[in-house]
Formats: C-alpha cells, sequence, structure tokens
C-alpha cells in the first residue's frame, strides 16, 4: 500500500533529522564558543531562529500552505540544510562571527516554521488516504519518535564530544535534513490545489473551541516548562551534583514518554479529547509540585517518568482533535498555530524563568509553576466539560 510506505519514509526521515538536531544541541554551543569566546553568542542562533516561527502568522500565511506535497517540502529542507551548513562551513574557515550566527538563524527559522507543520499535515494527509483514524495515529507515533531521539540523541552526542567529534556533529544534521527532505519527493500531495486560498490561523479556529482550549492547556505547561528544565539544573549545581537531577528528570521523562506512546492511540480512543488533555497537564503539574518537595534524583526520575508519560496522551488528544475536525488549508494553518503556541509560550517561560528561579528558589519555582499547571489545566476541563453538559440538556429540552 503506497500510503503506508509513504508513512514510513515520512517517519524514519523526520526521525533521523530529529535525533541529529539532538547531537547539534549538545555540539553547537561548544563550537560556537570555541569560535568566538563569548558565552552570549552560543544562544544567538537558537534566539534567531525564533523570531521567524513566532512572526509566521503573519508572513507565512500562504507560504505554509505551498508545503502540501513531498517534493516542497524537499525544496524547505534544501534551504534549512543550508542553514544549518553555515555554522560548521565558517567555523572550518575561521570566518564565525554572530552577525553570521544570526542569519543563519533566521534563515533556520524560516525553514522550521514552514517544514514542521507542513511534514505533520502532510503525515496527517497520507493517514487519511491510508484508512479512516489513520492520521491520529501517524501524528502521535510521530511524536513517539521524536521522544526517542529526546532519550538517545543526547547520550549519543555527548560521547562523540568527548571523543573530540564536534564540529563534524553539526554536518551530521545538515545532510540528515537534506537526505530526510530529499527522500520525501515522490509522495504526492492529497487532492487538489485551491488557488488563493490561505486561511488564517485565527479564521481556522472558528468553530473549533475544543482545538483553542487544549491550545490554552498545552500553552500553559510550555510556559512553566522553564521550571522543570532551569529549575532541576540549578538545584544539581546547588547541591553539588551539576547535571545529575536535570539528568534524571529527562531521562525519566523520555522513558515515560516511549511508555505513553505505545498506548496513546488506545486512550484517545476512550477518553474525550479535551478532559484527557486537562487530566494530563494537571498530572504534570502535580508531578513538578512533587519535584519541588521530594528533591533527590529518584524522585525527579520517578516524577519525570509519570509527567512524560501522561504529556503524551495530552498531546495526542489535541492531535486527534485537529485531524478529526480540519483538513486541507485549515489542517495547516492549525498546525502552524500550534506550532507558534508551542514557540512563543516556551520562549516567554525560559525569558522569565532564571529571574524567577534567582528570586524565590528553584524548590519554590517547581512548586508555584506545577500549581499554575494544575489550576488552568483543571479549570479548563471543568469548564468544558459543564458546557457539554448544558448543551446535551439543551438538546434533550428541545428533542
Amino acid at each position: 500500500m503506497r500510503a503506508r510506505s509513504e508513512a514510513a519514509v515520512l517517519l524514519a526521515s523526520g526521525g533521523v533529522s530529529d535525533l541529529a538536531m539532538r547531537f547539534t544541541q549538545v555540539a553547537l554551543p561548544l563550537v560556537i564558543l570555541q569560535q568566538t569566546g563569548s558565552v552570549a553568542a552560543t544562544g544567538l542562533v537558537g534566539g534567531a531562529a525564533g523570531v521567524p516561527v513566532l512572526l509566521s502568522p503573519w508572513w507565512g500565511r500562504r507560504a505554509r500552505q505551498w508545503v502540501d506535497s513531498g517534493a516542497r517540502l524537499a525544496v524547505v529542507a534544501v534551504v534549512t540544510a543550508v542553514a544549518l551548513a553555515m555554522v560548521p562551513a565558517a567555523a572550518g574557515l575561521g570566518l564565525l562571527t554572530p552577525g553570521l550566527l544570526v542569519a543563519g538563524g533566521l534563515l533556520l527559522g524560516c525553514g522550521d516554521a514552514l517544514g514542521t507543520p507542513g511534514r505533520t499535515a502532510l503525515l496527517a494527509d497520507v493517514g487519511d488516504r491510508w484508512a479512516p483514524g489513520k492520521a491520529v495515529v501517524l501524528l502521535t507515533w510521530q511524536d513517539g519518535v521524536r521522544r526517542v531521539g529526546m532519550v538517545v540523541g543526547p547520550v549519543l552526542g555527548a560521547v562523540a564530544v568527548a571523543a573530540g567529534i564536534t564540529n563534524a556533529l553539526l554536518w551530521v544534521e545538515a545532510v540528515a535534513v537534506l537526505i530526510g527532505g530529499l527522500v520525501c519527493i515522490g509522495i504526492r500531495r492529497e487532492g487538489g490545489r485551491v488557488g488563493g486560498v490561505a486561511p488564517s490561523i485565527r479564521g481556522s479556529l472558528v468553530g473549533r473551541r475544543a482545538v483553542a482550549l487544549g491550545w490554552v492547556i498545552r500553552g500553559t505547561g510550555c510556559v512553566t516548562w522553564f521550571a522543570f528544565t532551569l529549575g532541576l539544573s540549578v538545584i544539581g549545581a546547588e547541591r553539588g551534583r551539576p547535571g545529575v537531577y536535570l539528568a534524571a528528570g529527562t531521562s525519566g521523562y523520555g522513558v515515560g514518554a516511549l511508555a505513553g506512546t505505545l498506548v496513546a492511540v488506545h486512550v484517545i480512543r476512550r477518553v474525550p479529547a479535551v478532559p484527557l488533555a486537562a487530566v494530563a497537564w494537571a498530572v504534570v503539574g502535580l508531578c513538578w509540585i512533587g519535584m519541588g518537595l521530594w528533591v533527590s534524583p529518584e524522585g525527579v526520575a520517578i516524577l519525570g517518568c509519570l509527567s512524560g508519560m501522561v504529556v503524551v496522551w495530552g498531546i495526542a488528544a489535541i492531535s486527534a482533535m485537529i485531524t478529526r475536525s480540519s483538513d486541507g488549508a485549515d489542517r495547516r494553518a492549525l498546525l502552524s498555530g500550534q506550532s507558534v503556541v508551542v514557540n512563543a509560550s516556551s520562549s516567554a517561560g525560559l525569558l522569565v524563568g532564571g529571574s524567577i528561579i534567582a528570586a524565590v528558589g528553584a524548590e519554590s519555582t517547581l512548586i508555584g509553576a506545577g500549581l499554575l499547571t494544575t489550576l488552568v489545566a483543571v479549570a479548563v476541563g471543568w469548564s468544558a466539560t459543564t458546557r457539554q453538559r448544558h448543551a446535551e440538556r439543551a438538546a434533550g429540552v428541545s428533542g
């Protein structure tokens, strides 16, 4: 079956590209620091890459609709690969400058703003051709493959760096992204292309209140995510065990996410989407509260595992809302909107996170972030459930 083989190509190529990106997360700061001698410069690529993504609802409204086939996804991959290759090429020539880092980051952000939702939408289209309900299954497995990279990638990257392979890791990602795009060239678009149709993200949300509620819950979790990553890093440093608490938390989170992926499809078939998302992030918040109270590598690992498991179900629930209620141009707009929500909220949290931790301490930050995440999730879930009950009662009376 062609749809099955196309899905395998998209999942495998995306997984390889993501794994290579994890290598770069380890190697890129080291290369930049070595070449420029500036700690501040290490964040220029990532910071600049976020700008086009955050602005994509305006400049990318038509462009995201253009990425509707494997061939066009390959074009975006070429642009992304060029952006990724700029840093190792300049480093090899001794020409790495802050200006080049910013330029490479902006170009990388443009590719990410189009390529990430484009690949996801194309995978969902392939799922629609395969069988009813397959779209959400494929998106769930796409997230699962990404979690594999999250667990394995940093370890392999650290081993490579320890062996003296640093700049080469940056080339690995550029090549992986390029190949990952080129192998998708044969994947056709779904149906015909409607000229001139480019719905806005806001317009695509009309009539899809559940998707908006899901974004509120997920966005809150992304805003408070800094408490987990930065918080555990600070706790480790303060207790004379740098990296230990963060490694325990992220490893547990990754293992839990992989386990959650195995049963996610069965869970979302049995539980309504919005309540499932609400429960998932409410549990995540409780886990962060627990980390702030039970401060030990073992406790952090156990609670990280539980949070990783349930967050997969929450993400799958939101994916189900989008794939079940939209297709074509609207689906691409919604997937782009979800990418913006995740990136914008994560960036906002990181922007203020360091100051909050410095002011109240890492443990208190974890507890406060957990409370906020849980309260928002419970409030949104309760509101959605209450509204649904009122609608059912009204329908019963009118019937």
